[in-house]
Protein backbone atom coordinates (compact mmCIF):
# COMPACT_ATOMS: atom_id res chain seq x y z
CA UNK A 1 0.00 0.00 0.00
CA UNK A 2 2.76 2.58 0.70
CA UNK A 3 4.05 2.11 -2.87
CA UNK A 4 0.53 2.40 -4.28
CA UNK A 5 -0.03 5.65 -2.33
CA UNK A 6 3.34 7.00 -3.50
CA UNK A 7 2.38 6.43 -7.16
CA UNK A 8 -1.07 7.95 -6.59
CA UNK A 9 0.44 11.06 -4.98
CA UNK A 10 2.68 11.50 -8.02
CA UNK A 11 -0.32 11.93 -10.31
CA UNK A 12 -1.05 15.65 -10.85
CA UNK A 13 -4.79 15.47 -11.45
CA UNK A 14 -6.21 12.08 -10.39
CA UNK A 15 -9.74 11.42 -11.61
CA UNK A 16 -12.60 9.73 -9.74
CA UNK A 17 -11.66 6.34 -11.23
CA UNK A 18 -8.18 6.53 -9.66
CA UNK A 19 -9.64 7.62 -6.32
CA UNK A 20 -12.01 4.66 -6.44
CA UNK A 21 -9.11 2.32 -7.19
CA UNK A 22 -7.13 3.58 -4.17
CA UNK A 23 -10.21 3.40 -1.91
CA UNK A 24 -10.89 -0.17 -3.06
CA UNK A 25 -7.28 -1.13 -2.31
CA UNK A 26 -7.49 0.30 1.23
CA UNK A 27 -10.80 -1.50 1.87
CA UNK A 28 -9.38 -4.76 0.48
CA UNK A 29 -6.41 -4.51 2.87
CA UNK A 30 -8.68 -3.73 5.87
CA UNK A 31 -7.30 -0.18 6.12
CA UNK A 32 -10.76 1.32 6.52
CA UNK A 33 -9.91 4.77 7.96
CA UNK A 34 -7.54 5.37 5.03
CA UNK A 35 -10.34 4.51 2.59
CA UNK A 36 -12.50 7.24 4.16
CA UNK A 37 -9.57 9.70 4.16
CA UNK A 38 -9.19 9.11 0.41
CA UNK A 39 -12.91 9.83 -0.06
CA UNK A 40 -12.54 13.12 1.87
CA UNK A 41 -9.57 14.05 -0.36
CA UNK A 42 -11.77 13.40 -3.39
CA UNK A 43 -14.33 15.85 -2.01
CA UNK A 44 -11.69 18.49 -1.20
CA UNK A 45 -10.43 18.31 -4.80
CA UNK A 46 -13.98 19.19 -5.94
CA UNK A 47 -14.47 15.86 -7.70
CA UNK A 48 -17.87 14.18 -7.80
CA UNK A 49 -18.23 10.52 -6.80
CA UNK A 50 -19.69 8.07 -9.30
CA UNK A 51 -21.86 4.97 -8.92
CA UNK A 52 -18.79 2.87 -7.94
CA UNK A 53 -17.59 5.20 -5.15
CA UNK A 54 -20.25 4.49 -2.54
CA UNK A 55 -20.32 0.68 -2.83
CA UNK A 56 -16.55 0.78 -2.24
CA UNK A 57 -17.00 3.10 0.72
CA UNK A 58 -19.70 0.81 2.16
CA UNK A 59 -17.21 -2.08 2.05
CA UNK A 60 -14.97 0.04 4.29
CA UNK A 61 -17.71 0.15 6.95
CA UNK A 62 -16.48 -2.70 9.13
CA UNK A 63 -15.81 -3.44 12.79
CA UNK A 64 -16.93 -1.57 15.87
CA UNK A 65 -20.25 -1.62 17.72
CA UNK A 66 -23.41 -1.99 15.62
CA UNK A 67 -24.82 1.44 16.59
CA UNK A 68 -21.67 3.26 15.39
CA UNK A 69 -21.53 1.23 12.19
CA UNK A 70 -25.21 1.97 11.57
CA UNK A 71 -24.58 5.71 11.97
CA UNK A 72 -21.76 5.50 9.43
CA UNK A 73 -23.91 3.67 6.89
CA UNK A 74 -26.76 6.15 7.39
CA UNK A 75 -24.43 9.04 6.52
CA UNK A 76 -23.34 7.29 3.31
CA UNK A 77 -27.02 6.57 2.56
CA UNK A 78 -27.67 10.33 2.77
CA UNK A 79 -24.91 11.00 0.22
CA UNK A 80 -26.34 8.34 -2.11
CA UNK A 81 -29.77 10.05 -2.02
CA UNK A 82 -28.20 13.51 -2.40
CA UNK A 83 -26.22 12.60 -5.53
CA UNK A 84 -29.07 10.62 -7.09
CA UNK A 85 -27.43 7.20 -7.19
CA UNK A 86 -30.38 5.34 -5.63
CA UNK A 87 -31.82 4.57 -9.04
CA UNK A 88 -28.67 2.61 -9.97
CA UNK A 89 -29.54 -0.87 -8.65
CA UNK A 90 -25.86 -1.65 -7.93
CA UNK A 91 -25.70 1.08 -5.26
CA UNK A 92 -28.80 0.24 -3.11
CA UNK A 93 -27.83 -3.45 -3.32
CA UNK A 94 -24.55 -2.60 -1.55
CA UNK A 95 -26.49 -0.44 0.91
CA UNK A 96 -28.85 -3.32 1.83
CA UNK A 97 -25.92 -5.69 2.30
CA UNK A 98 -24.08 -3.29 4.63
CA UNK A 99 -27.20 -2.32 6.62
CA UNK A 100 -27.73 -6.05 7.23
CA UNK A 101 -24.41 -6.17 9.11
CA UNK A 102 -25.54 -3.51 11.62
CA UNK A 103 -27.63 -5.67 13.95
CA UNK A 104 -31.39 -5.62 14.51
CA UNK A 105 -31.81 -1.88 13.81
CA UNK A 106 -29.73 -2.29 10.67
CA UNK A 107 -31.99 -4.99 9.25
CA UNK A 108 -34.99 -2.65 9.69
CA UNK A 109 -33.15 0.03 7.67
CA UNK A 110 -32.17 -2.58 5.08
CA UNK A 111 -35.84 -3.55 4.59
CA UNK A 112 -36.82 0.13 4.21
CA UNK A 113 -34.09 0.59 1.59
CA UNK A 114 -35.28 -2.56 -0.20
CA UNK A 115 -38.94 -1.43 -0.20
CA UNK A 116 -38.01 2.01 -1.61
CA UNK A 117 -35.99 0.63 -4.54
CA UNK A 118 -37.55 1.71 -7.87
CA UNK A 119 -36.08 -1.38 -9.53
CA UNK A 120 -34.80 -4.64 -8.04
CA UNK A 121 -32.72 -7.43 -9.48
CA UNK A 122 -32.06 -10.94 -8.12
CA UNK A 123 -29.09 -9.62 -6.10
CA UNK A 124 -31.44 -7.18 -4.30
CA UNK A 125 -33.73 -10.02 -3.22
CA UNK A 126 -30.83 -12.29 -2.27
CA UNK A 127 -29.15 -9.55 -0.20
CA UNK A 128 -32.35 -8.95 1.76
CA UNK A 129 -32.99 -12.68 2.30
CA UNK A 130 -29.39 -13.21 3.46
CA UNK A 131 -29.71 -10.24 5.84
CA UNK A 132 -32.86 -11.67 7.42
CA UNK A 133 -31.19 -15.06 7.85
CA UNK A 134 -28.11 -13.51 9.52
CA UNK A 135 -30.41 -11.91 12.09
CA UNK A 136 -32.38 -15.15 12.62
CA UNK A 137 -35.56 -13.87 10.93
CA UNK A 138 -36.27 -17.05 8.98
CA UNK A 139 -40.01 -16.37 8.54
CA UNK A 140 -39.33 -12.95 6.97
CA UNK A 141 -36.66 -14.50 4.73
CA UNK A 142 -39.06 -17.23 3.61
CA UNK A 143 -41.82 -14.70 2.90
CA UNK A 144 -39.46 -12.81 0.56
CA UNK A 145 -38.21 -16.02 -1.01
CA UNK A 146 -41.80 -17.02 -1.85
CA UNK A 147 -42.41 -13.62 -3.52
CA UNK A 148 -39.24 -13.65 -5.64
CA UNK A 149 -39.97 -13.26 -9.36
CA UNK A 150 -36.82 -15.21 -10.24
CA UNK A 151 -34.67 -17.45 -8.03
CA UNK A 152 -31.09 -18.38 -8.72
CA UNK A 153 -28.75 -20.80 -6.96
CA UNK A 154 -27.83 -18.18 -4.35
CA UNK A 155 -31.52 -17.73 -3.45
CA UNK A 156 -32.04 -21.45 -2.89
CA UNK A 157 -28.78 -21.91 -0.98
CA UNK A 158 -29.51 -18.89 1.24
CA UNK A 159 -32.94 -20.11 2.35
CA UNK A 160 -31.57 -23.64 2.77
CA UNK A 161 -28.82 -22.23 5.00
CA UNK A 162 -31.48 -20.42 7.05
CA UNK A 163 -33.35 -23.66 7.84
CA UNK A 164 -30.09 -25.45 8.68
CA UNK A 165 -28.96 -22.67 11.02
CA UNK A 166 -32.35 -22.83 12.73
CA UNK A 167 -31.80 -26.57 13.30
CA UNK A 168 -34.91 -27.44 11.26
CA UNK A 169 -33.38 -30.28 9.25
CA UNK A 170 -36.76 -31.77 8.24
CA UNK A 171 -37.74 -28.57 6.41
CA UNK A 172 -34.20 -28.21 5.08
CA UNK A 173 -34.32 -31.72 3.59
CA UNK A 174 -37.73 -31.07 1.98
CA UNK A 175 -36.38 -27.85 0.48
CA UNK A 176 -33.23 -29.64 -0.68
CA UNK A 177 -35.34 -32.24 -2.51
CA UNK A 178 -37.41 -29.55 -4.30
CA UNK A 179 -34.37 -27.57 -5.51
CA UNK A 180 -34.29 -27.41 -9.34
CA UNK A 181 -30.52 -27.71 -9.25
CA UNK A 182 -27.89 -28.30 -6.55
CA UNK A 183 -24.23 -27.35 -6.36
CA UNK A 184 -21.44 -28.20 -3.91
CA UNK A 185 -22.67 -25.42 -1.57
CA UNK A 186 -26.15 -26.99 -1.37
CA UNK A 187 -24.76 -30.43 -0.55
CA UNK A 188 -22.18 -29.04 1.91
CA UNK A 189 -24.85 -27.04 3.73
CA UNK A 190 -26.92 -30.19 4.28
CA UNK A 191 -23.92 -32.24 5.42
CA UNK A 192 -22.95 -29.45 7.85
CA UNK A 193 -26.52 -29.26 9.17
CA UNK A 194 -26.68 -32.98 9.98
CA UNK A 195 -23.19 -32.84 11.55
CA UNK A 196 -24.37 -29.92 13.67
CA UNK A 197 -27.38 -31.88 14.95
CA UNK A 198 -25.23 -34.94 15.61
CA UNK A 199 -26.86 -37.14 12.93
CA UNK A 200 -23.61 -38.45 11.45
CA UNK A 201 -25.31 -41.32 9.61
CA UNK A 202 -27.38 -38.91 7.52
CA UNK A 203 -24.41 -36.57 7.10
CA UNK A 204 -22.28 -39.44 5.79
CA UNK A 205 -25.10 -40.69 3.53
CA UNK A 206 -25.43 -37.27 1.82
CA UNK A 207 -21.66 -36.83 1.70
CA UNK A 208 -21.25 -40.12 -0.17
CA UNK A 209 -24.07 -39.12 -2.57
CA UNK A 210 -22.34 -35.87 -3.55
CA UNK A 211 -21.51 -35.84 -7.27
CA UNK A 212 -18.53 -33.50 -6.77
CA UNK A 213 -16.53 -32.93 -3.59
CA UNK A 214 -14.05 -30.16 -2.92
CA UNK A 215 -12.18 -29.42 0.32
CA UNK A 216 -15.24 -27.86 2.00
CA UNK A 217 -17.44 -30.98 2.37
CA UNK A 218 -14.39 -33.10 3.27
CA UNK A 219 -13.54 -30.60 6.03
CA UNK A 220 -17.14 -30.58 7.30
CA UNK A 221 -17.52 -34.37 7.53
CA UNK A 222 -14.07 -34.96 9.07
CA UNK A 223 -14.66 -32.17 11.62
CA UNK A 224 -18.13 -33.59 12.35
CA UNK A 225 -16.73 -37.01 13.24
CA UNK A 226 -13.85 -35.44 15.19
CA UNK A 227 -16.29 -33.34 17.19
CA UNK A 228 -18.27 -36.48 18.04
CA UNK A 229 -15.05 -38.15 19.20
CA UNK A 230 -15.00 -40.76 16.42
CA UNK A 231 -11.28 -41.03 15.67
CA UNK A 232 -11.41 -44.03 13.35
CA UNK A 233 -14.04 -42.54 11.05
CA UNK A 234 -12.36 -39.11 11.03
CA UNK A 235 -8.92 -40.60 10.33
CA UNK A 236 -10.26 -42.86 7.59
CA UNK A 237 -11.97 -39.92 5.86
CA UNK A 238 -8.81 -37.81 6.20
CA UNK A 239 -6.84 -40.58 4.41
CA UNK A 240 -9.52 -40.78 1.70
CA UNK A 241 -9.34 -37.02 1.19
CA UNK A 242 -5.60 -37.15 0.66
CA UNK A 243 -6.01 -40.24 -1.53
CA UNK A 244 -8.39 -38.24 -3.74
CA UNK A 245 -5.52 -35.83 -4.39
CA UNK A 246 -6.83 -33.03 -2.18
CA UNK A 247 -4.17 -31.34 -0.06
CA UNK A 248 -5.71 -29.78 3.08
CA UNK A 249 -5.35 -26.02 3.21
CA UNK A 250 -5.07 -23.86 6.33
CA UNK A 251 -8.86 -23.55 6.72
CA UNK A 252 -9.28 -27.35 6.62
CA UNK A 253 -6.53 -27.98 9.16
CA UNK A 254 -7.82 -25.25 11.51
CA UNK A 255 -11.41 -26.58 11.35
CA UNK A 256 -10.39 -30.18 12.07
CA UNK A 257 -8.01 -29.16 14.88
CA UNK A 258 -10.75 -26.99 16.42
CA UNK A 259 -13.10 -30.00 16.39
CA UNK A 260 -10.40 -32.14 18.03
CA UNK A 261 -9.93 -29.46 20.70
CA UNK A 262 -13.65 -29.30 21.42
CA UNK A 263 -14.07 -33.07 21.80
CA UNK A 264 -10.68 -33.70 23.42
CA UNK A 265 -9.68 -36.00 20.54
CA UNK A 266 -5.91 -35.62 20.88
CA UNK A 267 -5.01 -38.74 18.85
CA UNK A 268 -6.33 -37.28 15.56
CA UNK A 269 -4.84 -33.89 16.45
CA UNK A 270 -1.41 -35.49 16.93
CA UNK A 271 -1.73 -37.32 13.64
CA UNK A 272 -2.48 -34.07 11.80
CA UNK A 273 0.44 -32.40 13.58
CA UNK A 274 2.73 -35.17 12.35
CA UNK A 275 1.48 -34.69 8.78
CA UNK A 276 2.11 -30.95 9.08
CA UNK A 277 5.68 -31.63 10.26
CA UNK A 278 6.33 -34.03 7.36
CA UNK A 279 4.85 -31.61 4.84
CA UNK A 280 7.34 -29.65 2.77
CA UNK A 281 5.03 -26.65 2.77
CA UNK A 282 5.29 -23.91 5.36
CA UNK A 283 2.12 -23.57 7.38
CA UNK A 284 0.68 -20.32 8.64
CA UNK A 285 0.74 -18.83 12.11
CA UNK A 286 -3.01 -19.53 12.30
CA UNK A 287 -2.46 -23.29 11.89
CA UNK A 288 0.20 -23.27 14.60
CA UNK A 289 -2.16 -21.33 16.86
CA UNK A 290 -4.82 -24.01 16.26
CA UNK A 291 -2.27 -26.71 17.22
CA UNK A 292 -1.45 -24.88 20.47
CA UNK A 293 -5.16 -24.54 21.22
CA UNK A 294 -5.81 -28.23 20.49
CA UNK A 295 -2.96 -29.46 22.71
CA UNK A 296 -3.84 -27.05 25.53
CA UNK A 297 -7.54 -27.98 25.55
CA UNK A 298 -6.63 -31.68 25.48
CA UNK A 299 -4.46 -31.17 28.57
CA UNK A 300 -1.05 -31.53 26.90
CA UNK A 301 0.66 -28.28 27.87
CA UNK A 302 4.12 -29.69 27.10
CA UNK A 303 3.34 -30.16 23.38
CA UNK A 304 1.44 -26.85 23.29
CA UNK A 305 4.55 -25.08 24.61
CA UNK A 306 6.77 -27.03 22.21
CA UNK A 307 4.73 -25.85 19.18
CA UNK A 308 4.89 -22.29 20.56
CA UNK A 309 8.69 -22.37 20.93
CA UNK A 310 9.19 -23.81 17.43
CA UNK A 311 7.18 -21.03 15.75
CA UNK A 312 9.20 -18.54 13.72
CA UNK A 313 6.45 -15.91 13.77
CA UNK A 314 4.04 -15.30 16.62
CA UNK A 315 1.18 -12.84 16.94
CA UNK A 316 -0.89 -11.75 19.94
CA UNK A 317 -3.32 -14.65 19.30
CA UNK A 318 -0.41 -17.11 19.69
CA UNK A 319 0.45 -15.74 23.12
CA UNK A 320 -3.20 -15.52 24.16
CA UNK A 321 -3.86 -19.15 23.15
CA UNK A 322 -0.98 -20.45 25.26
CA UNK A 323 -1.93 -18.19 28.19
CA UNK A 324 -5.52 -19.50 27.99
CA UNK A 325 -4.12 -23.04 28.13
CA UNK A 326 -2.16 -22.22 31.29
CA UNK A 327 -5.26 -20.58 32.78
CA UNK A 328 -7.42 -23.61 31.97
CA UNK A 329 -5.07 -25.95 33.82
CA UNK A 330 -4.23 -23.69 36.79
CA UNK A 331 -0.58 -22.98 35.85
CA UNK A 332 -0.70 -19.44 37.23
CA UNK A 333 2.97 -18.81 37.92
CA UNK A 334 4.00 -20.11 34.51
CA UNK A 335 1.37 -17.98 32.78
CA UNK A 336 2.56 -14.81 34.50
CA UNK A 337 6.14 -15.68 33.50
CA UNK A 338 5.04 -15.96 29.85
CA UNK A 339 3.09 -12.70 30.13
CA UNK A 340 6.26 -10.92 31.30
CA UNK A 341 8.17 -12.45 28.39
CA UNK A 342 5.41 -11.34 26.02
CA UNK A 343 5.75 -7.69 27.07
CA UNK A 344 9.58 -7.92 26.94
CA UNK A 345 9.39 -9.13 23.34
CA UNK A 346 7.31 -6.09 22.43
CA UNK A 347 3.94 -7.80 21.89
CA UNK A 348 1.12 -5.47 22.88
CA UNK A 349 -1.39 -7.33 25.11
CA UNK A 350 -5.08 -6.94 24.28
CA UNK A 351 -8.28 -7.49 26.23
CA UNK A 352 -8.18 -11.26 25.63
CA UNK A 353 -4.65 -11.41 27.06
CA UNK A 354 -5.79 -9.91 30.33
CA UNK A 355 -8.78 -12.28 30.55
CA UNK A 356 -6.27 -15.15 30.46
CA UNK A 357 -3.91 -13.48 32.94
CA UNK A 358 -6.70 -12.69 35.43
CA UNK A 359 -8.10 -16.21 35.02
CA UNK A 360 -4.65 -17.65 35.80
CA UNK A 361 -4.42 -15.52 38.93
CA UNK A 362 -7.87 -16.72 39.96
CA UNK A 363 -7.13 -20.42 39.57
CA UNK A 364 -3.75 -20.09 41.28
CA UNK A 365 -5.16 -18.00 44.16
CA UNK A 366 -2.89 -15.03 43.35
CA UNK A 367 -5.21 -12.31 44.66
CA UNK A 368 -2.67 -9.47 44.96
CA UNK A 369 -1.22 -10.19 41.51
CA UNK A 370 -4.75 -10.21 40.06
CA UNK A 371 -5.51 -6.83 41.61
CA UNK A 372 -2.24 -5.51 40.15
CA UNK A 373 -3.02 -6.66 36.60
CA UNK A 374 -6.61 -5.42 36.79
CA UNK A 375 -5.31 -1.92 37.64
CA UNK A 376 -2.59 -2.26 34.97
CA UNK A 377 -5.26 -3.03 32.40
CA UNK A 378 -7.05 0.24 33.16
CA UNK A 379 -4.07 2.58 33.69
CA UNK A 380 -1.15 1.47 31.52
CA UNK A 381 -2.78 -0.20 28.52
CA UNK A 382 -5.92 1.90 28.10
CA UNK A 383 -7.94 -1.21 27.32
CA UNK A 384 -11.69 -0.78 27.71
CA UNK A 385 -12.80 -3.09 30.52
CA UNK A 386 -15.16 -5.77 29.24
CA UNK A 387 -17.62 -7.86 31.25
CA UNK A 388 -15.18 -10.82 31.00
CA UNK A 389 -12.52 -8.85 32.93
CA UNK A 390 -15.00 -8.12 35.71
CA UNK A 391 -16.05 -11.77 35.71
CA UNK A 392 -12.44 -12.87 36.24
CA UNK A 393 -11.97 -10.39 39.09
CA UNK A 394 -15.20 -11.49 40.78
CA UNK A 395 -14.01 -15.10 40.51
CA UNK A 396 -10.55 -14.19 41.85
CA UNK A 397 -11.90 -12.25 44.84
CA UNK A 398 -14.63 -14.82 45.48
CA UNK A 399 -12.22 -17.76 45.55
CA UNK A 400 -9.96 -15.78 47.86
CA UNK A 401 -12.79 -15.21 50.33
CA UNK A 402 -13.14 -11.47 49.61
CA UNK A 403 -16.88 -11.72 48.99
CA UNK A 404 -17.81 -8.19 50.03
CA UNK A 405 -15.13 -6.72 47.76
CA UNK A 406 -16.40 -8.88 44.89
CA UNK A 407 -19.98 -7.75 45.53
CA UNK A 408 -18.91 -4.10 45.67
CA UNK A 409 -17.01 -4.50 42.38
CA UNK A 410 -20.16 -5.83 40.70
CA UNK A 411 -22.10 -2.79 41.90
CA UNK A 412 -19.51 -0.45 40.27
CA UNK A 413 -19.58 -2.18 36.86
CA UNK A 414 -20.36 0.22 33.99
CA UNK A 415 -22.47 -2.47 32.31
CA UNK A 416 -25.34 -4.57 33.66
CA UNK A 417 -23.95 -7.74 35.32
CA UNK A 418 -25.15 -10.90 33.59
CA UNK A 419 -26.06 -14.33 34.98
CA UNK A 420 -22.44 -15.53 34.66
CA UNK A 421 -21.19 -12.74 36.97
CA UNK A 422 -23.85 -13.47 39.61
CA UNK A 423 -23.37 -17.22 39.20
CA UNK A 424 -19.64 -16.82 39.83
CA UNK A 425 -20.33 -14.94 43.07
CA UNK A 426 -22.89 -17.57 44.10
CA UNK A 427 -20.26 -20.27 43.61
CA UNK A 428 -17.95 -18.30 45.92
CA UNK A 429 -20.76 -18.01 48.49
CA UNK A 430 -21.04 -21.78 48.44
CA UNK A 431 -17.28 -22.21 48.80
CA UNK A 432 -17.21 -19.96 51.86
CA UNK A 433 -20.71 -20.82 53.25
CA UNK A 434 -22.01 -17.25 53.07
CA UNK A 435 -25.78 -17.83 53.27
CA UNK A 436 -26.78 -14.17 53.67
CA UNK A 437 -25.05 -12.95 50.50
CA UNK A 438 -26.15 -16.08 48.61
CA UNK A 439 -29.81 -15.18 49.24
CA UNK A 440 -29.34 -11.76 47.65
CA UNK A 441 -27.40 -13.19 44.70
CA UNK A 442 -30.00 -15.89 43.98
CA UNK A 443 -32.77 -13.27 43.90
CA UNK A 444 -30.89 -11.47 41.12
CA UNK A 445 -30.15 -14.71 39.25
CA UNK A 446 -33.78 -15.80 39.29
CA UNK A 447 -34.75 -12.46 37.70
CA UNK A 448 -32.19 -12.96 34.91
CA UNK A 449 -32.73 -16.69 34.31
CA UNK A 450 -36.02 -17.82 35.87
CA UNK A 451 -35.93 -21.20 34.09
CA UNK A 452 -32.40 -22.19 35.11
CA UNK A 453 -32.33 -24.62 38.02
CA UNK A 454 -28.53 -24.56 38.35
CA UNK A 455 -28.40 -21.56 40.70
CA UNK A 456 -31.21 -23.01 42.84
CA UNK A 457 -29.32 -26.31 43.14
CA UNK A 458 -26.22 -24.47 44.39
CA UNK A 459 -28.36 -22.45 46.80
CA UNK A 460 -29.90 -25.66 48.12
CA UNK A 461 -26.43 -27.05 48.83
CA UNK A 462 -25.44 -23.82 50.65
CA UNK A 463 -28.45 -24.22 52.94
CA UNK A 464 -27.62 -27.92 53.43
CA UNK A 465 -24.03 -27.13 54.41
CA UNK A 466 -25.35 -24.64 56.98
CA UNK A 467 -27.85 -27.21 58.34
CA UNK A 468 -30.83 -25.10 57.29
CA UNK A 469 -33.17 -27.93 56.22
CA UNK A 470 -36.24 -25.68 56.02
CA UNK A 471 -34.34 -23.59 53.49
CA UNK A 472 -33.39 -26.74 51.54
CA UNK A 473 -37.04 -27.84 51.38
CA UNK A 474 -38.16 -24.38 50.28
CA UNK A 475 -35.60 -24.20 47.44
CA UNK A 476 -36.26 -27.78 46.31
CA UNK A 477 -39.97 -27.03 45.98
CA UNK A 478 -39.13 -24.14 43.63
CA UNK A 479 -36.90 -26.44 41.57
CA UNK A 480 -39.74 -28.83 40.71
CA UNK A 481 -41.05 -26.39 38.11
CA UNK A 482 -37.66 -25.72 36.55
CA UNK A 483 -35.71 -27.93 34.14
CA UNK A 484 -32.08 -28.65 34.95
CA UNK A 485 -29.79 -29.64 32.08
CA UNK A 486 -27.82 -32.69 33.25
CA UNK A 487 -24.05 -32.42 33.33
CA UNK A 488 -21.86 -34.75 31.30
CA UNK A 489 -18.33 -36.16 31.49
CA UNK A 490 -16.27 -37.54 28.64
CA UNK A 491 -13.17 -39.73 28.37
CA UNK A 492 -11.15 -40.92 25.36
CA UNK A 493 -10.26 -44.64 25.31
CA UNK A 494 -8.74 -46.43 22.31
CA UNK A 495 -9.32 -43.47 19.97
CA UNK A 496 -13.00 -43.15 20.89
CA UNK A 497 -14.70 -40.58 23.14
CA UNK A 498 -17.28 -41.96 25.63
CA UNK A 499 -19.77 -39.53 27.21
CA UNK A 500 -21.67 -40.12 30.47
CA UNK A 501 -24.50 -38.29 32.24
CA UNK A 502 -26.03 -38.73 35.69
CA UNK A 503 -27.97 -42.05 35.89
CA UNK A 504 -27.09 -42.63 32.22
CA UNK A 505 -27.63 -46.18 30.93
CA UNK A 506 -27.26 -45.46 27.23
CA UNK A 507 -23.68 -46.79 27.07
CA UNK A 508 -23.51 -50.43 25.87
CA UNK A 509 -21.23 -51.31 28.82
CA UNK A 510 -23.28 -49.43 31.44
CA UNK A 511 -23.91 -52.57 33.58
CA UNK A 512 -20.18 -53.26 33.94
CA UNK A 513 -19.48 -49.58 34.61
CA UNK A 514 -22.04 -49.33 37.42
CA UNK A 515 -20.76 -52.61 38.87
CA UNK A 516 -17.26 -51.09 39.03
CA UNK A 517 -18.61 -47.86 40.57
CA UNK A 518 -20.33 -49.91 43.31
CA UNK A 519 -17.07 -51.74 44.02
CA UNK A 520 -15.23 -48.42 44.24
CA UNK A 521 -17.82 -47.15 46.74
CA UNK A 522 -17.13 -50.18 48.95
CA UNK A 523 -13.35 -49.62 48.78
CA UNK A 524 -13.81 -45.93 49.67
CA UNK A 525 -15.96 -46.78 52.69
CA UNK A 526 -13.38 -49.30 53.88
CA UNK A 527 -10.65 -46.61 53.99
CA UNK A 528 -12.98 -44.23 55.86
CA UNK A 529 -14.01 -41.82 53.08
CA UNK A 530 -17.36 -40.12 53.67
CA UNK A 531 -18.79 -38.39 50.56
CA UNK A 532 -20.16 -34.88 50.85
CA UNK A 533 -23.92 -34.94 50.29
CA UNK A 534 -25.52 -32.74 47.62
CA UNK A 535 -29.19 -31.90 47.94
Amino acid sequence: MPLAVKIFNGIQEPNVHLYNTLMRAFAHNSQYPQAFSTFFDLQENVLFPDNYTYPILLKACAGGPHHLLLRQVQMIHTHIEKFGFYSDVFVPNSLIDTYSKCGQLGIVSAKKAFDLMPERDTVSWNSMITGFIKMGHLEDAHALFDKMPHRDMVSWNSILDGHVKAGDMNSAFQLFQTMPDRNVVSWSTMVWGYCKTGDMDMAKFLFEKMPVKNLVPWTIIISGYAQKGCTKEASSLYDRMEGAGLRPDDATLISILAACAESGLISLGKRIHLKIKRSKFRHSTQVCNALIDMYAKCGNLADATSVFEEMKERNVVTWNTLLQGFAMHGSGERALSFFSRMTREGIQPDGVTFVSVLSCCSHAGLVEEGRHYFCLLKKDYGTVLQIEHYGCMVDLLGRGGHLKEAFDLIKTMPMEPNAIIWGTLLGACRMHSNVELAEEVVDRLVLLEPKDAGSLAIFSNIYAAAGNWDGVAKVRSKMRDVFKQPGASAIEIDDEVHEFKVSDRAHPQSSRIYHMVDRLKQHLKQVGYVPRAHY
